[in-house]
């Protein structure tokens, strides 16, 4: 097929692009800054504010995965722009170029709208791809670890040095960023399912507490870890103080702090993908120790 991608640079897009790319698809993908030539992959300068950049993106492809979108931002603006109103651009691109599937990578924030504006944002992107006439499929991974990842990082290097601090105690499901990949395409085959909902995992019923977490951490790094769960205002202050310490470069900012306080991010078994169309192929504690050894040799840890 021909797909059209968003976020090909980030961190989930560019495990789609790499298994689009083995599975023979040839790739429309979206980038801000020129990219180094790749085979099977045609880059299109633009953003998702760009309308004629998103045409080219959409023009003759099969479907349209739509990985982009904003984790941290300084304020609702910010968050509206990439998730909400970027996805209302590519969902009137791909109406306009008549697309047969647009796959919505989404958050399982958006369960909770209420908690975060993050989750907020995610949750009305889910509105505007549920109301599109296109055919759609909106995916609400947990959390997403692999190589490449920087948003977990900060939680393998505390376990490198032996202490994990944690949020209030809860639950959480994993998944790793190949077999999200691979769900993702799947859903762009003709035969697959629309009008979904699913949050996908990786095949641990009921997910692990983040005391379980923390120790599989430890066991992918090579060590015993002491974990620490932190109160509700400590890790407000917490979040405030590491934005006032690095700006905008802070992984722990105030609205990540109020949905990482809430104690179920665990997938719902009702939400799986359907039976014969994907499951997780990759063991989480196989999935950790490889990337602690990717992390490893490109000196991340």
């Amino acid at each position: 097929m021909r797909l059209a991608l968003t976020g090909a640079t980030g961190f989930v897009g560019a495990h789609v692009l790499d298994a689009a790319a083995r599975a023979g698809h040839r790739i429309a993908a979206l980038a801000r800054r020129p990219q180094p030539p790749r085979t099977s992959v045609e880059w299109i300068a633009g953003s998702l504010d760009d309308r004629a950049a998103l045409d080219r993106l959409v023009a003759g492809v099969d479907a349209v995965i739509h990985v982009a979108g904003v984790v941290n931002a300084a304020d609702a603006k910010g968050f509206e722009a990439g998730n909400v109103a970027g996805t209302g651009t590519m969902l009137a691109a791909a109406d306009n170029a008549r697309v047969a599937r647009f796959i919505h990578v989404s958050s399982l924030a958006a369960r909770e709208p209420q908690l975060s504006l993050y989750g907020a944002s995610k949750a009305r992107s889910e509105i505007l791809v549920t109301a599109s006439p296109l055919a759609t499929a909106i995916v609400r991974p947990p959390a997403i670890y692999g190589p490449g990842d920087r948003e977990l990082l900060e939680m393998f290097k505390m376990a490198a040095r032996g202490f994990v601090l944690l949020p209030p105690p809860g639950r959480l499901s994993l998944i790793h960023a190949e077999d999200l990949a691979r769900l993702l395409l799947a859903l762009t085959a003709p035969p697959a399912p629309v009008g979904l909902t699913l949050e996908p995992d990786d095949g641990h019923p009921g997910g692990r507490t983040h005391r379980e977490f923390a120790a599989m951490l430890g066991a992918a790094v090579g060590r015993s870890v002491r974990s620490v769960s932190m109160p509700r205002p400590v890790m407000a202050a917490a979040a405030w103080t590491d934005r006032l310490v690095r700006g905008d470069r802070a992984k722990l900012t105030p609205d990540r702090a109020a949905y990482f306080c809430h104690p179920d991010w665990v997938s719902d078994p009702a939400r799986a993908a359907p039976a014969g169309l994907w499951a997780a192929q990759i063991p989480t504690r196989n999935g950790l120790s490889d990337t602690v050894a990717w992390y490893r040799q490109e000196g991340w840890l």
